[in-house]
């Protein structure tokens, strides 16, 4: 996913990377581990979703730096739940590659490449808990994103096509019913949180106001509210995802 460069502040930015994320504990070490890793990870993305070349080799080191200490303590002998996943080390191999991958394309200063590169990373944590059973936050973070991906590539077309609406609005709501479970599946200390309040709130609202401008068949409203999908959840992911 491509965020808008004007999405966050480099204060805001400070802030996500000094306080992480109250959602990255799970109840085994090597989810806390990962979980904590995610953090640089999510500035990474962040970085190179823009022009800023020097920040990004800086963001992309920290990133690194975190996965390898994680790669050095577990990857030998996992703990349970992941002891008997025969892909484990696989799996972290795989995000050490990407990690790599990106960081040359960074040196190159192909940003917009490392950003796409990046997001593999995502996935193949997300892929390594699921078939472990083991459940996060960004799990429902991650449900949201490819829906909301999804509809911003098709959103356009449904816009201008004759029958568009209805069919944007099935998408629509699939999309709403994914922004309310970032609620019902925020731990405790997320759910209790302002700013985690707030931002989620704002991802709701987004998605409220798409609901409302298809409903109503606006077009230019409808064009306007597909625009407005992606900071709100940028802002999410980058605090709280």
């Amino acid at each position: 996913m491509r965020w808008p460069g004007e999405v966050l502040s480099t204060f805001a930015l400070g802030v996500a990377l000094s306080t992480g994320s109250p959602s990255a504990h799970a109840a085994d070490p090597v989810t806390d581990a990962m979980q904590a890793a995610y953090v640089p990870y999510r500035a990474a993305l962040f970085r190179t979703n823009g022009k800023a070349q020097v920040e990004s080799e800086r963001a992309i080191a920290e990133a690194v730096r975190a996965w390898q200490a994680v790669v050095a303590r577990f990857v030998a002998a996992p703990p349970v739940p992941y002891a008997g996943d025969p892909r484990f080390a696989a799996t972290l191999a795989q995000v050490s590659s990407t990690y790599g991958e990106a960081e040359a394309l960074i040196k190159a200063g192909k940003l917009p490449e490392a950003h796409e590169e990046l997001e593999k990373v995502r996935d193949l944590l997300a892929a390594l808990r699921q078939r472990n059973g083991v459940v996060v936050f960004s799990d429902a973070m991650n449900a949201y994103h490819e829906v909301m991906e999804h509809v911003l590539v098709e959103g356009p077309a449904l816009v201008a096509a004759p029958q568009g609406a209805m069919e944007l609005m099935a998408r629509v709501g699939a999309l709403g019913y994914l922004a309310e479970r970032l609620e019902s599946q925020a731990p405790a200390d997320l759910a209790s949180d302002p700013e985690f309040v707030a931002a989620r709130k704002a991802v709701v609202e987004s998605v409220v106001a798409l609901r409302a401008a298809t409903l109503a068949q606006d077009r230019d409203a409808m064009r306007k509210a597909l625009g407005g999908l992606k900071a709100p959840y940028s802002r999410l992911f980058l605090r709280f995802g």
